[in-house]
């Protein structure tokens, strides 16, 4: 008899049967889990690398601009704040700019002139700034303590007026002219006075200076009053406590600030008493409507 030919049966061949099932559904759900695994990891690679593809192609965008502040970030990059003359105000990372060698050199110094390139992305608040070449420098004034104390006000006044990524073509001007001017004349003093008022004015913040904002009376020839409380001027009847006089010198050299350049107005002895008065009043309607102090102003006192 041919006992292969007989099939075999009873419990413990069952009981091997079902275990054999068992296992070989098991190893077809591992398998296809690896499958599934090698699939996602195959995917991922495709797409970072087409993420890297894209980041390499990103092209840099590149503007003229004005270099606002700078501030230490990491152990050796710089956040840096610039106006962009085509681009509005905008933050940046310069990678490496705080070590002994750096390809950005000199360019990041407050209110220099460079021409600048920047890579941004929709995802982040942060450009990436690939490269700096420096337009014109400004050694001097930011070399010398009184100076640099001037463009430190004009470099926070700028930071705290601008709205990032809004294009200003006067307000980029104002700045150039003025650091020009404090740079080749070695005084601060009247240019300050310029950018304030200007400032104010491109802002929309001047009052009128012909008539007291209480009762509507002209001045002529007297004095007007502000305060650092409050956005228009006043006259004697109207003024409150603490306020300060604007004399008609100081308002009829915030007309010559309207019709003539900084760079052309005539010196006279009478001129830094004006323009003192006149950066005062304007410095207390800036801070006025941005609500907060201006802390480079207290350094003034001290040059």
């Amino acid at each position: 008899m041919q006992h292969w030919l007989i099939p075999v049966s009873g419990p413990h061949f069952s009981s091997r049967i079902f275990r054999w099932r068992s296992c070989a559904a098991s190893a077809r759900v591992v398998s296809k889990g690896v499958l599934r695994v090698r699939a996602i990891r195959t995917e991922y690679r495709c797409l970072s690398g087409a993420a890297s593809a894209r980041r390499l192609l990103m092209p840099a965008r590149e503007t003229e601009a004005i270099i606002l502040k700078t501030f230490p970030l990491g152990e050796a990059d710089r956040l840096v704040s610039f106006l962009g003359r085509s681009s509005g105000r905008i933050r940046g990372v310069a990678a490496g700019a705080r070590r002994l060698k750096n390809r950005f050199g000199s360019t990041l110094e407050v209110l220099s002139h460079v021409q600048i390139w920047y890579v941004e992305k929709e995802t982040r608040e942060l450009v990436r700034i690939q490269q700096t070449d420096l337009l014109e420098s400004f050694h001097k004034a930011q070399s010398d303590y009184g100076l640099s104390t001037g463009l430190a006000v004009i470099s926070e006044i700028s930071e705290l007026v601008l709205p990032e990524h809004e294009v200003s073509e006067p307000m980029f001007r104002l700045i150039l002219l003025t650091v020009r001017q404090i740079e080749g004349t070695g005084d601060w003093q009247l240019p300050l006075s310029y950018f304030a008022f200007w400032t104010v004015r491109l802002g929309g913040w001047l009052p009128r200076f012909d008539r007291c904002a209480s009762c509507q009376e002209a001045f002529n020839a007297k004095s007007a009053f502000y305060g650092m409380h409050y956005s228009g001027l006043f006259c004697s009847n109207c003024r409150r406590p603490g306020m300060k006089p604007l004399h008609p010198e100081a308002r009829a050299l915030a007309e010559r600030f309207t019709s003539e350049r900084l760079d052309r107005i005539a010196f006279d002895k009478s001129l830094p008493t004006r323009a003192g008065e006149l950066r005062e009043a304007s410095f207390a309607w800036i801070e006025f409507h941005l609500e907060r102090r201006l802390t480079t102003r207290e350094l003034l006192e001290t040059t």
